[in-house]
C-alpha cells in the first residue's frame, strides 16, 4: 500500500491519528521537502512519529518515484506531504503511477491553506480561482495568473494568492552545467509580492488591482499559534527558519515579536502593505488574499481586527467595497 499523508500545516502533532497509524504501520516513510514546509524540523517529526524520515526532493518525486513506489505491493510505504495531500499536482502524479503498477493507495487528508485560509474571516465559498505568484526575474515575468485574479474580480470573489518558495534550486548556470549545486532557500515576501503584482498592473493596464483601492490580507505561518498584528517597536527575536523539513536548516535574523510557529494576519489596502516592515507579516511562509467586491459587512467587520491602520480600512471598505455604512 502507498499511503500518501497530509501532515497539516504547523508541526509534528498537527498529523491526524489515521495518518499516524499508517505512518507507523509503513516500511519506509518519505517526506516530500519541496512543494511546501513545515515549520519544525525533520527531528522533531521522527522523534514524534518514531520512524525515520526519508526526505524526498524535487528530484526524487519528479523522476525517481520508482524508489518510492518499490516492494509497496507487499509492503506499506508512506509518503508525507506538508498542507493536504491534492493541494499539488506532483502529488496527484505519483498516485498516478501507483495505479498504473497496480499498487493500492490510500489518501489521508489534512488541514491546507485552501481552507485555513479562512482564519482571516473571509468566507470560504467567496474565494475564486487560487494562483500562485513566483519569483520574476530580468528576463521572465509570467503574467497569467492576472487574468485569474481580472476573472475572479469580476465576479467579485476573492483571491489566494500563493507566494513562490525555493528550497533546494539551481541556478541557471549550474542546471545547464549539470552540476548539483543549489541556490539558498528564498521564500517571497509580502512586499515582493505586491511589488509584482503592482508590476503587471502597470504594464497590463486594466484596472484589475489598485494600491491604494484594493484591501488585501496577508497570512503567514496559518495554523500556528495566533499572534497579534503590530508594528509598534517588536522585540528582536532570532528565528529558525527550515530551508527544507530535513536536517539541513538556515537561519534567518528575523525582526518580530512572533514566536517561531506564530501565525500572523495583516491586513490594508495593498499600499500599506508593501510599505509596511518586515516585523509586521512575521516568518515565511506567507500568503496573500486580495479582497473582492462581494466582501461582506461581517468579513469587513473581522478583518478590522488585522488591519494596519483601521480607520484606513474601514474606509475603503466603505468607499470602494460598499460595506459598513
Amino acid at each position: 500500500m502507498l499511503y500518501v499523508i497530509g501532515l497539516g500545516l504547523c508541526d509534528e502533532k498537527d498529523i491526524t491519528v489515521r495518518g499516524l497509524e499508517a505512518v507507523k504501520s509503513s516500511s519506509r516513510v518519505y517526506l516530500e521537502a519541496y512543494t511546501s514546509i513545515l515549520m519544525v524540523h525533520k527531528e522533531r517529526l521522527e522523534a514524534f512519529y518514531g520512524k525515520e524520515l526519508i526526505v524526498a526532493d524535487r528530484d526524487m518525486v519528479e523522476t525517481q518515484s520508482d524508489d518510492i513506489l518499490r516492494d509497496a505491493h507487499t509492503e506499506n510505504v508512506a509518503l508525507l506531504v506538508v498542507g493536504d495531500p491534492f493541494g499539488a499536482t506532483t502529488h496527484i502524479d505519483i498516485l498516478l503511477r501507483a495505479r498504473a503498477l497496480d499498487i493500492p493507495t490510500q489518501v489521508i487528508h489534512n488541514a491546507s491553506i485552501l481552507n485555513a485560509v479562512g482564519a482571516c474571516g473571509l468566507q470560504l465559498y467567496n474565494f475564486g480561482q487560487t494562483v500562485s505568484l513566483v519569483f520574476f526575474t530580468d528576463s521572465w515575468k509570467p503574467d497569467s495568473f492576472y487574468d485569474r485574479i481580472k476573472e475572479n474580480a469580476q465576479l467579485g470573489l476573492h483571491t489566494l494568492v500563493l507566494l513562490d518558495i525555493k528550497v533546494k534550486e539551481q541556478s541557471e548556470e549550474n542546471l545547464a552545467r549539470g552540476r548539483k549545486i543549489y541556490e539558498p532557500p528564498r521564500y517571497m515576501s509580502i512586499p515582493q509580492a505586491v511589488s509584482q503584482l503592482l508590476e503587471i498592473e502597470a504594464i497590463r493596464q486594466e484596472g484589475v488591482l489598485s494600491p491604494h483601492s484594493t484591501l488585501a490580507i496577508a497570512l503567514s505561518r496559518v495554523g500556528g499559534v495566533d499572534v497579534p498584528t503590530s508594528t509598534s517597536s517588536p522585540a528582536s527575536t532570532s528565528t529558525s527558519i527550515s530551508a527544507s523539513p530535513s536536517s539541513t536548516s538556515t537561519s534567518t535574523s528575523t525582526s518580530t515579536s512572533a514566536p517561531t510557529t506564530g501565525q500572523r494576519i495583516t491586513a490594508g489596502p495593498l499600499s500599506a502593505l508593501a510599505a509596511a516592515p518586515p516585523a509586521a507579516f512575521g516568518a515565511p511562509l506567507h500568503s496573500l488574499v486580495l479582497v473582492g467586491k462581494r466582501l461582506h459587512d461581517l468579513e469587513a467587520e473581522y478583518a478590522r481586527a488585522y488591519a494596519l491602520d483601521a480607520e484606513e480600512w474601514e474606509r475603503v471598505a466603505r468607499e470602494v467595497y460598499g460595506v459598513g455604512g
